[in-house]
């Protein structure tokens, strides 16, 4: 006998639909299977067997996070393809900053009436962040919420867990007064900040199918543009050089992010003139009369992620990198944690 409940779908979910939904989202998901899936979808958990050869001491590492108001974007836009990337990004570029690679990810979709084409398209955005980051998809939830959420609201969270050998989880205190720092480029404004993006672009009233010439593109597109993902990136230098320090830069831009991997007594020194910076953010500043300082707190300002090594590692690890890393400054003593220079 078929599984429907015609009196919780007269309360507004409709369980048919949830099934619907999985059905849809199977291929996405099988795109993310890697050694150590055990079981498939449609479980009440997700099974994996972690591959220990040639550690001694392994560590599980967990990362939770969400999209945020990001997802507004995406809702107005009726574009849902790429959020999942964002959320994925968000977990496993935590993750890396201690050394660990992603094992497997679960996602979360609260959603206030189930289109099951619309789970499917927002799981195949998970499914793309987790075949970058390396990782499977083995299990997550959606839950329809009348009443609570409008029906074309959602909201995409999500968390995943990595492993490390003891013995590779990266050193802060290792890091001497010399050490470089290196920008890995962000591809945009990732997933921070966006309250204030819409405030200053206005963007429940604004046309985000405008084409601007400073930005190449819509900008929707700017605003939409998914988070990069720097795990394979930064496992490939983690095996090339002596990897000292790596900061994911999010909410809180570089003055939280950068010193949560400093020792106490050294501060990380940032030349302003060196920061590629993305045109979506002096045109967020302009619009906004946002000071300097304001962004710098906020927004990675074109610095997805930074990683410290000795200066005589630096180009080996920018090579390792292979993702445009280059110098921005330099660890010195100090109590100032970050000064802009």
């Amino acid at each position: 006998m078929r599984s429907f409940s015609d009196s919780y779908r007269s309360a507004g979910v409709n369980i048919e639909a949830g099934y619907e939904g999985v059905k849809l989202m199977r291929r996405h998901v099988e795109r993310t299977m890697i050694p150590g899936v055990v079981s498939g979808i449609g479980g009440f958990g997700g099974l994996f067997a972690p591959d220990l050869a040639g550690m001694r001491e392994p560590v599980l590492v967990s990362g939770t996070d969400g999209v945020g108001t990001k997802q507004r974007i995406a809702q107005l836009m009726d574009k849902h393809d790429t959020v999942g990337i964002d959320c994925v990004a968000m977990c496993v570029n935590d993750i890396i900053c201690c050394g660990a690679k992603p094992l497997f990810f679960l996602d979360y979709i609260a959603i206030g009436k189930n289109e099951p084409e619309k789970v499917a398209t927002l799981v195949s955005g998970v499914a793309e962040g987790c075949v970058q980051a390396g990782c499977a998809l083995i299990g997550g939830e959606t839950a329809e919420h009348p009443g609570v959420m409008a029906a074309d609201d959602y909201d995409l969270a999500g968390f995943s867990v990595g492993i490390v050998d003891k013995a590779g989880i990266v050193d802060h205190s290792a890091m001497v007064p010399g050490d470089v720092i290196l920008a890995l480029p962000s591809s945009g404004i990732h997933s921070n900040g966006y309250s204030l993006v819409r405030k200053v672009f206005n963007v429940e009233h604004a046309n985000l199918g405008l084409y601007c010439e400073d930005l190449g593109q819509t900008l929707g597109e700017a605003l939409l543009e998914p988070t990069r993902i720097y795990v394979k990136p930064v496992l490939a230098c983690l095996e090339a050089a002596h990897v000292k320090g790596i900061s994911h830069i999010t909410g809180g831009g570089f003055f939280e992010n950068i010193p949560r991997c400093l020792p106490e007594g050294l501060t990380a020194k940032i030349d302003l003139a060196s920061i590629q910076t993305p045109p979506i953010f002096p045109m967020l500043q302009s619009m906004g009369n946002i000071p300097q300082r304001d962004m710098f707190n906020t927004y990675n300002m074109g610095v997805g992620m930074t990683v410290i090594v000795a200066k005589e590692d630096a180009d080996r690890a920018a090579a390792a990198l292979n993702c445009g890393a280059y110098v921005i400054g330099e660890i010195v003593s100090g109590d100032e944690r970050v000064t802009l220079c």
